[in-house]
Protein backbone atom coordinates (compact mmCIF):
# COMPACT_ATOMS: atom_id res chain seq x y z
CA UNK A 1 0.00 0.00 0.00
CA UNK A 2 1.69 3.24 -0.94
CA UNK A 3 2.12 5.63 1.60
CA UNK A 4 2.62 9.76 1.97
CA UNK A 5 5.52 11.01 2.00
CA UNK A 6 6.59 12.62 5.37
CA UNK A 7 6.47 16.44 5.30
CA UNK A 8 8.52 18.77 7.64
CA UNK A 9 7.03 20.93 9.88
CA UNK A 10 6.22 24.72 8.79
CA UNK A 11 9.20 25.64 11.55
CA UNK A 12 11.73 23.21 9.60
CA UNK A 13 12.97 21.37 12.86
CA UNK A 14 11.12 18.24 11.90
CA UNK A 15 14.36 15.51 12.60
CA UNK A 16 15.17 13.83 9.36
CA UNK A 17 11.77 15.35 7.56
CA UNK A 18 11.74 15.72 3.88
CA UNK A 19 11.37 19.60 2.58
CA UNK A 20 7.70 20.80 1.99
CA UNK A 21 5.85 20.24 -0.78
CA UNK A 22 6.36 23.88 -1.28
CA UNK A 23 9.88 24.19 -1.21
CA UNK A 24 11.41 25.95 -4.14
CA UNK A 25 14.35 23.81 -4.51
CA UNK A 26 12.44 20.81 -4.33
CA UNK A 27 10.57 22.00 -7.85
CA UNK A 28 11.10 20.35 -11.48
CA UNK A 29 14.18 21.85 -13.26
CA UNK A 30 11.44 23.63 -15.65
CA UNK A 31 11.24 27.88 -14.72
CA UNK A 32 8.03 28.92 -13.27
CA UNK A 33 6.04 31.63 -15.11
CA UNK A 34 7.58 34.22 -12.77
CA UNK A 35 11.26 32.99 -13.27
CA UNK A 36 10.26 33.41 -17.05
CA UNK A 37 8.90 36.78 -16.80
CA UNK A 38 12.15 38.26 -14.23
CA UNK A 39 14.87 36.15 -16.52
CA UNK A 40 12.67 38.59 -19.73
CA UNK A 41 13.23 41.46 -17.61
CA UNK A 42 16.87 41.28 -16.52
CA UNK A 43 17.73 40.09 -20.54
CA UNK A 44 15.86 42.89 -21.96
CA UNK A 45 17.52 45.48 -19.19
CA UNK A 46 20.87 43.41 -19.98
CA UNK A 47 20.57 44.57 -23.54
CA UNK A 48 18.91 47.98 -23.31
CA UNK A 49 22.51 49.05 -21.29
CA UNK A 50 24.70 46.88 -23.72
CA UNK A 51 22.95 49.36 -26.29
CA UNK A 52 23.19 52.49 -24.04
CA UNK A 53 27.03 51.67 -24.10
CA UNK A 54 27.96 51.03 -27.34
CA UNK A 55 26.00 53.84 -28.52
CA UNK A 56 28.13 56.14 -26.33
CA UNK A 57 31.14 54.73 -26.90
CA UNK A 58 30.80 54.92 -30.90
CA UNK A 59 29.50 58.92 -30.25
CA UNK A 60 32.32 59.44 -27.87
CA UNK A 61 34.84 58.23 -30.45
CA UNK A 62 33.13 59.95 -33.21
CA UNK A 63 33.17 63.01 -31.12
CA UNK A 64 36.76 62.99 -30.61
CA UNK A 65 37.73 62.55 -34.00
CA UNK A 66 35.92 65.32 -34.93
CA UNK A 67 37.88 67.85 -32.68
CA UNK A 68 40.80 66.20 -33.79
CA UNK A 69 40.16 67.34 -37.57
CA UNK A 70 39.38 70.70 -36.36
CA UNK A 71 42.66 71.02 -34.62
CA UNK A 72 44.71 69.42 -36.59
CA UNK A 73 42.85 69.30 -40.00
CA UNK A 74 43.09 71.82 -42.94
CA UNK A 75 39.96 70.10 -44.87
CA UNK A 76 36.46 70.65 -44.01
CA UNK A 77 34.69 67.84 -41.99
CA UNK A 78 33.07 65.39 -43.65
CA UNK A 79 30.73 63.27 -42.11
CA UNK A 80 32.30 59.89 -43.30
CA UNK A 81 35.77 60.97 -42.65
CA UNK A 82 35.28 60.42 -39.12
CA UNK A 83 33.29 57.60 -39.37
CA UNK A 84 35.96 55.63 -41.12
CA UNK A 85 38.86 55.92 -39.42
CA UNK A 86 36.34 54.92 -36.69
CA UNK A 87 35.58 51.43 -38.28
CA UNK A 88 39.41 50.38 -37.36
CA UNK A 89 38.69 50.39 -33.82
CA UNK A 90 35.39 50.30 -32.95
CA UNK A 91 35.60 46.56 -32.71
CA UNK A 92 37.98 45.96 -30.70
CA UNK A 93 36.96 49.03 -28.60
CA UNK A 94 33.35 47.26 -28.38
CA UNK A 95 34.58 43.86 -27.16
CA UNK A 96 36.73 45.24 -24.71
CA UNK A 97 34.20 47.99 -23.06
CA UNK A 98 31.36 45.44 -22.66
CA UNK A 99 33.97 42.67 -21.30
CA UNK A 100 35.10 45.31 -18.93
CA UNK A 101 32.11 47.06 -17.95
CA UNK A 102 30.69 43.42 -17.28
CA UNK A 103 33.50 42.33 -15.03
CA UNK A 104 33.04 45.48 -13.21
CA UNK A 105 29.26 44.83 -12.38
CA UNK A 106 27.92 47.58 -15.05
CA UNK A 107 25.12 44.88 -15.83
CA UNK A 108 24.76 43.68 -12.41
CA UNK A 109 20.66 43.83 -11.31
CA UNK A 110 19.46 47.42 -10.94
CA UNK A 111 19.72 47.26 -6.94
CA UNK A 112 23.53 46.16 -7.37
CA UNK A 113 24.26 47.79 -10.44
CA UNK A 114 28.06 49.66 -9.57
CA UNK A 115 27.59 53.30 -10.20
CA UNK A 116 29.24 56.42 -12.18
CA UNK A 117 32.66 55.87 -9.80
CA UNK A 118 33.02 52.44 -11.66
CA UNK A 119 32.15 53.98 -15.06
CA UNK A 120 34.94 56.37 -15.26
CA UNK A 121 37.65 53.51 -13.73
CA UNK A 122 36.41 50.67 -15.96
CA UNK A 123 36.67 53.21 -19.26
CA UNK A 124 40.41 54.43 -17.48
CA UNK A 125 41.11 50.74 -17.98
CA UNK A 126 39.41 50.26 -21.41
CA UNK A 127 41.59 53.10 -22.62
CA UNK A 128 44.76 51.93 -20.95
CA UNK A 129 44.26 48.55 -22.93
CA UNK A 130 43.44 49.92 -26.20
CA UNK A 131 46.94 52.35 -25.76
CA UNK A 132 48.91 49.22 -24.60
CA UNK A 133 47.62 47.08 -27.36
CA UNK A 134 48.35 49.57 -30.41
CA UNK A 135 51.59 50.11 -28.97
CA UNK A 136 52.21 46.39 -29.03
CA UNK A 137 51.05 45.94 -32.56
CA UNK A 138 53.07 49.28 -34.02
CA UNK A 139 50.15 51.35 -34.61
CA UNK A 140 51.31 54.43 -35.99
CA UNK A 141 49.39 57.64 -33.94
CA UNK A 142 49.38 60.27 -35.63
CA UNK A 143 48.75 61.87 -31.72
CA UNK A 144 48.02 60.58 -28.73
CA UNK A 145 45.63 63.61 -27.40
CA UNK A 146 42.66 60.90 -29.07
CA UNK A 147 43.23 58.83 -26.37
CA UNK A 148 42.51 61.28 -23.76
CA UNK A 149 39.28 63.00 -25.13
CA UNK A 150 37.75 59.99 -26.21
CA UNK A 151 38.31 58.84 -22.81
CA UNK A 152 36.79 62.02 -21.15
CA UNK A 153 34.29 62.16 -23.62
CA UNK A 154 33.06 58.39 -22.89
CA UNK A 155 32.75 59.22 -19.66
CA UNK A 156 30.45 62.27 -20.14
CA UNK A 157 28.11 60.79 -22.98
CA UNK A 158 27.76 57.01 -21.06
CA UNK A 159 27.75 58.23 -17.90
CA UNK A 160 24.55 60.75 -19.35
CA UNK A 161 22.66 58.17 -20.95
CA UNK A 162 22.98 55.71 -17.85
CA UNK A 163 21.74 58.19 -16.00
CA UNK A 164 18.52 59.33 -17.93
CA UNK A 165 18.23 54.83 -18.52
CA UNK A 166 17.82 54.50 -14.70
CA UNK A 167 15.74 57.65 -14.47
CA UNK A 168 13.61 56.62 -16.61
CA UNK A 169 12.79 53.32 -16.01
CA UNK A 170 12.63 53.74 -12.20
CA UNK A 171 9.45 56.44 -13.36
CA UNK A 172 8.08 53.92 -15.73
CA UNK A 173 8.59 51.05 -12.70
CA UNK A 174 6.19 53.74 -10.42
CA UNK A 175 3.80 53.88 -12.98
CA UNK A 176 3.11 50.28 -13.46
CA UNK A 177 2.88 49.99 -10.00
CA UNK A 178 5.80 48.08 -9.38
CA UNK A 179 6.47 47.56 -5.83
CA UNK A 180 8.75 45.17 -3.33
CA UNK A 181 6.69 43.54 -1.19
CA UNK A 182 8.35 42.97 2.06
CA UNK A 183 8.26 41.93 5.65
CA UNK A 184 10.41 43.45 8.75
CA UNK A 185 11.90 41.75 10.82
CA UNK A 186 12.77 43.28 14.36
CA UNK A 187 11.40 44.76 16.94
CA UNK A 188 11.66 48.21 19.20
CA UNK A 189 13.82 50.95 18.16
CA UNK A 190 16.23 49.14 15.93
CA UNK A 191 12.96 48.44 13.92
CA UNK A 192 11.48 51.70 13.40
CA UNK A 193 14.78 53.16 12.61
CA UNK A 194 15.25 50.42 9.86
CA UNK A 195 11.82 51.58 8.40
CA UNK A 196 13.05 55.18 7.97
CA UNK A 197 16.52 54.33 6.14
CA UNK A 198 14.82 52.41 3.55
CA UNK A 199 12.02 54.86 3.01
CA UNK A 200 9.91 54.50 0.33
CA UNK A 201 11.78 52.30 -2.29
CA UNK A 202 15.31 51.57 -2.84
CA UNK A 203 16.75 51.35 -6.74
CA UNK A 204 14.32 53.01 -7.71
CA UNK A 205 11.28 50.43 -6.69
CA UNK A 206 9.61 51.58 -4.18
CA UNK A 207 8.48 49.50 -0.98
CA UNK A 208 5.07 47.69 -0.03
CA UNK A 209 5.33 47.32 3.88
CA UNK A 210 2.89 44.37 3.71
CA UNK A 211 3.81 43.45 7.79
CA UNK A 212 6.03 43.15 10.62
CA UNK A 213 7.69 39.90 12.12
CA UNK A 214 8.89 40.38 15.95
CA UNK A 215 11.24 37.45 17.46
CA UNK A 216 8.50 35.82 19.13
CA UNK A 217 6.42 35.31 15.91
CA UNK A 218 9.09 33.70 14.46
CA UNK A 219 7.75 30.25 14.68
CA UNK A 220 5.02 31.31 12.46
CA UNK A 221 7.21 32.61 9.63
CA UNK A 222 5.83 29.81 6.93
CA UNK A 223 2.42 30.44 7.28
CA UNK A 224 3.05 34.31 6.66
CA UNK A 225 5.14 33.30 3.94
CA UNK A 226 2.48 31.52 2.44
CA UNK A 227 -0.41 33.71 3.00
CA UNK A 228 1.15 36.92 1.92
CA UNK A 229 3.65 35.91 -0.43
CA UNK A 230 6.29 38.79 -0.02
CA UNK A 231 9.40 39.13 -2.33
CA UNK A 232 12.06 39.48 0.51
CA UNK A 233 12.06 40.16 4.75
CA UNK A 234 14.14 42.79 6.11
CA UNK A 235 15.79 41.80 9.03
CA UNK A 236 17.11 43.73 12.09
CA UNK A 237 19.31 40.85 13.63
CA UNK A 238 19.27 43.02 16.91
CA UNK A 239 17.22 40.84 19.74
CA UNK A 240 17.13 37.55 17.51
CA UNK A 241 18.44 34.30 18.58
CA UNK A 242 21.25 32.89 16.32
CA UNK A 243 19.35 29.31 15.61
CA UNK A 244 16.28 31.21 15.12
CA UNK A 245 18.15 33.43 12.80
CA UNK A 246 19.24 30.55 10.69
CA UNK A 247 15.71 28.47 10.82
CA UNK A 248 14.38 32.03 9.51
CA UNK A 249 16.96 32.05 6.69
CA UNK A 250 16.28 28.47 6.01
CA UNK A 251 12.04 28.90 5.66
CA UNK A 252 12.30 31.80 3.66
CA UNK A 253 14.70 29.89 0.88
CA UNK A 254 12.42 27.17 0.77
CA UNK A 255 9.79 29.68 -0.32
CA UNK A 256 12.29 31.85 -2.50
CA UNK A 257 11.66 34.86 -0.36
CA UNK A 258 14.82 36.83 -0.20
CA UNK A 259 16.39 37.76 3.01
CA UNK A 260 18.56 40.97 3.80
CA UNK A 261 20.09 41.46 6.95
CA UNK A 262 20.77 45.02 8.65
CA UNK A 263 23.77 44.90 9.97
CA UNK A 264 24.80 46.22 13.15
CA UNK A 265 28.16 48.44 13.82
CA UNK A 266 29.87 45.12 14.77
CA UNK A 267 28.93 43.79 11.99
CA UNK A 268 30.44 46.58 9.72
CA UNK A 269 33.26 47.52 11.20
CA UNK A 270 34.10 42.73 10.64
CA UNK A 271 33.75 43.53 6.40
CA UNK A 272 37.16 44.49 6.76
CA UNK A 273 38.30 42.08 9.27
CA UNK A 274 41.60 39.71 8.77
CA UNK A 275 40.94 36.05 10.19
CA UNK A 276 43.74 35.51 12.38
CA UNK A 277 43.93 31.16 12.38
CA UNK A 278 45.11 28.92 14.98
CA UNK A 279 42.37 29.84 17.57
CA UNK A 280 40.00 27.79 19.06
CA UNK A 281 37.30 29.82 17.60
CA UNK A 282 37.45 32.31 14.73
CA UNK A 283 38.63 35.35 15.21
CA UNK A 284 38.91 38.63 13.32
CA UNK A 285 41.46 41.02 13.34
CA UNK A 286 39.77 44.97 12.80
CA UNK A 287 42.32 46.60 11.00
CA UNK A 288 42.18 50.58 11.95
CA UNK A 289 39.86 52.34 9.06
CA UNK A 290 42.96 55.01 8.33
CA UNK A 291 44.59 56.52 5.41
CA UNK A 292 47.93 55.90 5.49
CA UNK A 293 51.01 55.30 2.35
CA UNK A 294 49.29 55.07 -0.83
CA UNK A 295 45.73 55.55 0.29
CA UNK A 296 46.03 58.86 1.70
CA UNK A 297 48.42 60.24 -0.82
CA UNK A 298 45.92 58.67 -3.84
CA UNK A 299 42.93 60.24 -2.27
CA UNK A 300 45.23 64.02 -1.27
CA UNK A 301 46.68 63.99 -5.06
CA UNK A 302 43.04 63.73 -5.88
CA UNK A 303 41.15 66.40 -3.13
CA UNK A 304 43.90 69.18 -4.87
CA UNK A 305 43.94 68.46 -8.29
CA UNK A 306 39.71 68.78 -7.96
CA UNK A 307 39.30 71.24 -5.49
CA UNK A 308 42.45 73.13 -7.54
CA UNK A 309 39.98 73.10 -10.58
CA UNK A 310 36.60 73.53 -8.61
CA UNK A 311 38.17 77.24 -7.33
CA UNK A 312 39.05 77.74 -11.07
CA UNK A 313 36.28 76.74 -12.40
CA UNK A 314 33.30 78.70 -10.22
CA UNK A 315 35.51 81.57 -9.61
CA UNK A 316 32.78 84.07 -11.73
CA UNK A 317 29.87 82.75 -9.39
CA UNK A 318 31.60 83.27 -6.46
CA UNK A 319 31.77 86.86 -7.37
CA UNK A 320 28.12 87.14 -7.69
CA UNK A 321 27.52 85.27 -4.66
CA UNK A 322 29.68 86.74 -3.00
CA UNK A 323 28.48 90.58 -3.63
CA UNK A 324 24.62 89.12 -3.22
CA UNK A 325 25.92 88.50 0.53
CA UNK A 326 27.01 91.73 0.92
CA UNK A 327 24.17 93.78 -0.38
CA UNK A 328 21.70 91.21 1.05
CA UNK A 329 23.04 92.29 4.92
CA UNK A 330 25.49 93.67 6.61
CA UNK A 331 28.28 91.83 8.07
CA UNK A 332 31.86 89.61 6.55
CA UNK A 333 30.97 87.66 3.23
CA UNK A 334 32.55 84.65 4.55
CA UNK A 335 32.02 82.61 7.76
CA UNK A 336 34.49 80.43 9.91
CA UNK A 337 32.63 78.16 11.28
CA UNK A 338 34.33 76.55 14.16
CA UNK A 339 33.77 72.50 13.74
CA UNK A 340 36.01 69.15 14.99
CA UNK A 341 38.25 67.74 12.39
CA UNK A 342 40.51 65.28 12.35
CA UNK A 343 42.17 64.05 15.92
CA UNK A 344 39.28 65.83 17.24
CA UNK A 345 40.97 69.18 16.46
CA UNK A 346 38.84 72.17 15.99
CA UNK A 347 39.70 74.31 12.78
CA UNK A 348 37.41 76.88 10.70
CA UNK A 349 35.38 75.48 7.80
CA UNK A 350 34.73 78.65 5.03
CA UNK A 351 31.41 79.18 4.18
CA UNK A 352 29.69 82.19 2.10
CA UNK A 353 27.62 83.49 5.77
CA UNK A 354 23.96 83.10 4.70
CA UNK A 355 22.56 84.08 9.00
CA UNK A 356 22.77 87.31 10.21
CA UNK A 357 25.80 88.15 12.18
CA UNK A 358 24.06 87.58 15.71
CA UNK A 359 22.75 84.10 14.75
CA UNK A 360 25.35 82.28 17.37
CA UNK A 361 23.09 84.37 20.08
CA UNK A 362 20.16 83.73 18.80
CA UNK A 363 20.35 79.79 18.59
CA UNK A 364 19.86 79.21 22.79
CA UNK A 365 16.36 80.48 21.98
CA UNK A 366 15.78 77.90 18.92
CA UNK A 367 17.06 75.16 20.74
CA UNK A 368 12.97 73.53 21.47
CA UNK A 369 12.21 74.17 17.85
CA UNK A 370 15.27 72.17 17.09
CA UNK A 371 13.93 68.66 14.39
CA UNK A 372 16.86 67.05 14.02
CA UNK A 373 17.68 63.74 16.38
CA UNK A 374 20.08 63.11 18.06
CA UNK A 375 23.03 65.77 18.37
CA UNK A 376 22.04 67.30 15.31
CA UNK A 377 20.60 71.53 15.14
CA UNK A 378 18.35 71.44 12.42
CA UNK A 379 15.38 73.70 11.88
CA UNK A 380 13.56 73.71 8.37
CA UNK A 381 12.72 77.79 8.31
CA UNK A 382 15.25 79.09 10.63
CA UNK A 383 14.96 82.70 11.25
CA UNK A 384 18.33 83.34 11.45
CA UNK A 385 18.82 82.79 7.65
CA UNK A 386 18.88 85.95 5.13
CA UNK A 387 17.20 85.93 2.12
CA UNK A 388 20.29 85.04 -0.05
CA UNK A 389 21.23 82.20 2.12
CA UNK A 390 18.49 80.72 1.88
CA UNK A 391 18.79 80.41 -1.91
CA UNK A 392 22.56 79.60 -1.34
CA UNK A 393 21.58 76.60 2.03
CA UNK A 394 18.99 75.27 -1.04
CA UNK A 395 21.35 74.63 -3.37
CA UNK A 396 24.23 73.74 -1.09
CA UNK A 397 25.99 76.84 -2.64
CA UNK A 398 27.10 78.13 0.94
CA UNK A 399 29.26 75.52 1.29
CA UNK A 400 31.09 75.39 -1.96
CA UNK A 401 34.50 78.05 -0.07
CA UNK A 402 35.27 74.47 1.64
CA UNK A 403 37.71 73.58 -1.04
CA UNK A 404 39.88 76.14 0.46
CA UNK A 405 39.52 73.93 3.53
CA UNK A 406 40.74 70.67 1.18
CA UNK A 407 43.44 72.85 -0.02
CA UNK A 408 44.72 73.51 3.47
CA UNK A 409 44.49 69.94 4.44
CA UNK A 410 41.61 70.65 6.58
CA UNK A 411 39.47 68.77 4.92
CA UNK A 412 38.90 66.05 1.96
CA UNK A 413 36.41 66.00 -0.84
CA UNK A 414 34.53 62.96 0.48
CA UNK A 415 34.15 62.03 4.07
CA UNK A 416 32.34 61.93 7.23
CA UNK A 417 30.89 65.94 7.64
CA UNK A 418 32.82 67.68 10.16
CA UNK A 419 29.97 68.77 13.40
CA UNK A 420 29.85 71.79 15.00
CA UNK A 421 30.90 72.40 18.42
CA UNK A 422 27.42 72.36 19.91
CA UNK A 423 26.84 68.94 18.03
CA UNK A 424 30.34 67.47 18.78
CA UNK A 425 30.04 67.61 22.86
CA UNK A 426 26.88 66.06 23.03
CA UNK A 427 28.56 62.70 20.73
CA UNK A 428 28.36 59.58 22.42
CA UNK A 429 31.90 57.38 22.70
CA UNK A 430 31.19 55.18 19.76
CA UNK A 431 30.45 58.37 17.29
CA UNK A 432 34.24 59.25 17.56
CA UNK A 433 35.82 56.53 15.56
CA UNK A 434 34.68 59.43 12.75
CA UNK A 435 36.90 62.04 13.26
CA UNK A 436 39.98 59.36 12.48
CA UNK A 437 40.00 60.14 8.97
CA UNK A 438 39.40 63.98 7.51
CA UNK A 439 35.94 65.27 7.27
CA UNK A 440 34.50 65.35 3.53
CA UNK A 441 33.08 68.51 2.14
CA UNK A 442 30.03 65.78 1.45
CA UNK A 443 29.57 62.14 1.88
CA UNK A 444 27.23 59.09 2.13
CA UNK A 445 24.98 61.17 4.53
CA UNK A 446 24.06 63.54 1.20
CA UNK A 447 23.64 61.12 -1.03
CA UNK A 448 21.85 58.26 0.82
CA UNK A 449 18.36 59.92 -0.06
CA UNK A 450 17.22 60.19 3.34
CA UNK A 451 16.73 63.35 5.56
CA UNK A 452 15.01 61.81 8.34
CA UNK A 453 17.89 59.04 9.72
CA UNK A 454 18.79 58.51 13.06
CA UNK A 455 21.98 60.29 13.67
CA UNK A 456 23.17 56.59 15.01
CA UNK A 457 22.06 55.72 11.58
CA UNK A 458 23.83 58.95 9.90
CA UNK A 459 26.88 57.61 11.92
CA UNK A 460 26.62 53.90 10.76
CA UNK A 461 27.03 55.36 7.11
CA UNK A 462 30.21 57.04 7.63
CA UNK A 463 31.60 53.70 9.31
CA UNK A 464 30.64 51.55 6.04
CA UNK A 465 32.60 54.47 4.16
CA UNK A 466 35.88 53.97 6.59
CA UNK A 467 35.42 50.51 6.05
CA UNK A 468 34.60 50.40 2.20
CA UNK A 469 36.57 53.32 0.77
CA UNK A 470 38.48 53.34 -2.49
CA UNK A 471 39.43 56.27 -4.63
CA UNK A 472 36.46 55.24 -6.79
CA UNK A 473 33.71 55.76 -3.80
CA UNK A 474 34.77 59.14 -3.63
CA UNK A 475 34.00 59.77 -7.60
CA UNK A 476 30.56 57.78 -7.21
CA UNK A 477 29.57 59.66 -4.45
CA UNK A 478 31.01 63.13 -5.86
CA UNK A 479 28.75 61.96 -9.01
CA UNK A 480 25.38 61.18 -6.88
CA UNK A 481 25.94 64.90 -4.82
CA UNK A 482 24.84 66.92 -7.83
CA UNK A 483 21.36 65.44 -8.27
CA UNK A 484 21.49 65.38 -4.76
CA UNK A 485 22.02 69.13 -4.86
CA UNK A 486 19.27 69.40 -7.36
CA UNK A 487 16.66 67.39 -5.71
CA UNK A 488 17.52 69.00 -2.41
CA UNK A 489 17.69 66.96 -0.19
CA UNK A 490 18.51 68.09 3.79
CA UNK A 491 21.88 69.39 4.14
CA UNK A 492 23.98 68.69 7.76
Amino acid sequence: MATKPVVGTESGDGAGAELPASDIRSAPVFPSGIQVRALARRSLSVLALVLIDLAGLSGALYLALVLRELYYGDRPILWGLPWDAEQNWLPFLLVVTLLVFWRAGLYAPRERRAGAGRIVSSLLLVTVITLAFSLGTGYQHSTYGLYATGFVLAVIVIGLLRSSYELVTADLWRVAGVRRRAFLVGEGERLESLRRAIGRGRSGIDYDFVGVLTPNELGNVGPVLREYKPDELVVSSVGIEEEALLDLVEEAHRYGVKVRIAPTTAELLVQRGEYVPGQGVPLFELKPPVFAGLDWAAKRVFDIVVSSAMIVLFAPAWAVFALAVKLDSPGPVFYRDRRVGLGEREFGMFKFRSMYVDANLRQAALEASNEASGPLFKIKDDPRVTSVGRFLRRYSLDELPQVLNVVRGEMSLVGPRPLPLRDYVQLEDWHRKRYLVLPGMTGLWQVSGRIDLSFDDLVRLDFYYLENWSIWLDISILAKTLPAVAARRGAY
